[in-house]
């Protein structure tokens, strides 16, 4: 494990670009036979947060230092092929992406942690507590349907759930990546603009927001596995790798999972996610939160936080 403070400046779109200074420190970890950038505030329980689309660590940067403060060890990576993390060619299936979360939690030394997600992330958390539920003490997913409620969702709901996900059909494209990145990345920047709550689009802080994510998508490679994960995703509906993945996820959950969706979501629609907690036979909630899209976690961060420290703490 190495470890670094800050981030050195570099006027190309590199991965130093997202070795941002602050009350926190950059680690770099292998996990899974990949190097993961994680970013580390505090000393106790591990609560380990995974970033969603078209996002990188940045996406907990506010929340990661509460809980830090809150008396938690308090840990955000970059996702396989995000950020600083590796970018190789393959390994976005949901097995591979699950197993990063359990090597993860493994390489920093610890038997369990409380998983936290949003969007992708979210979905990632929970494959990670159906094949590695004795590592996920407890969940928490934003904006992400259990992963078989999604699939019903495209399948069953033709005017909802498939048309919020046509946008996504597009990343099935070949070479999709660099129409995403194109001016700047300006589709990025569109992407956050569409799902996320109009509260939030009109604030002052969206714009800096959605300027760091489309510097971060613009970093060599970032976009392609970006699209991979959605590519496996569609693909594998119809192959045998996709099969097994929906029978082993037909399993319920035994961590006690906390879901919170916005009202206003319009990628993962509510009520795509809601019927989730069918899936877990731990303790569940679901809270629908109002006047919220797509990003929970930067929209009604203090809201968000004082879920986290409850359902970590409970």
């Amino acid at each position: 494990m190495t470890e670094r403070r800050g981030g050195g400046r570099n006027p190309g779109v590199d991965e130093s670009r997202v070795l941002v200074d602050g009350p926190w420190t950059h680690r770099f970890v292998g996990a899974n036979g990949s190097r993961f950038h994680v970013v580390e505030a505090g000393t106790g329980p591990l609560v380990l947060f995974l970033h969603g689309f078209p996002e990188f660590w940045w996406a907990w940067h506010e929340i990661l230092s509460a809980v830090a403060d809150a008396g938690f060890r308090a840990v955000a990576v970059d996702l396989r092929g995000y950020g600083a993390s590796d970018k190789p060619p393959r390994g976005y299936d949901g097995f591979t992406l699950a197993a990063d979360v359990a090597g993860l939690i493994r390489a920093l030394g610890e038997r369990s942690a409380t998983v936290v997600g949003t969007g992708v992330g979210g979905m990632i958390g929970w494959a990670a507590a159906a094949f590695h539920p004795k590592l996920v003490r407890r969940l928490v997913v934003l904006a992400a349907p259990h992963p078989l409620r999604l699939r019903a969702g495209l399948f069953v709901d033709p005017r909802g759930q498939f048309t919020a996900a046509t946008p996504t059909l597009k990343f099935q494209l070949p070479r999709y990546e660099h129409v995403l990145t194109r001016h700047n990345a300006a589709l990025v920047g569109d992407i956050l603009r569409r799902s996320g709550g109009p509260d939030w689009v009109r604030s002052e802080a969206f714009a800096d927001y959605a300027a760091r994510c489309r510097e971060a998508m613009r970093i060599p490679q970032a976009a392609f596995c970006a699209m991979e994960g959605y590519r496996w995703a569609f693909r594998s509906a119809l192959r045998l790798h996709g099969y097994r993945f929906v029978k082993l996820m037909q399993t319920p959950l035994v961590t006690p999972t906390l879901q919170l969706h916005g009202a206003l979501d319009t990628a993962s629609l509510p009520r795509t996610a809601q019927g989730s907690g069918r899936y877990v036979t731990a303790a569940y909630e679901w809270r629908l939160l109002d006047r919220v899209g797509h990003f929970p976690h930067v929209e009604a961060t203090d809201l968000v936080l004082g879920e986290i420290l409850r359902w970590a703490k409970s």
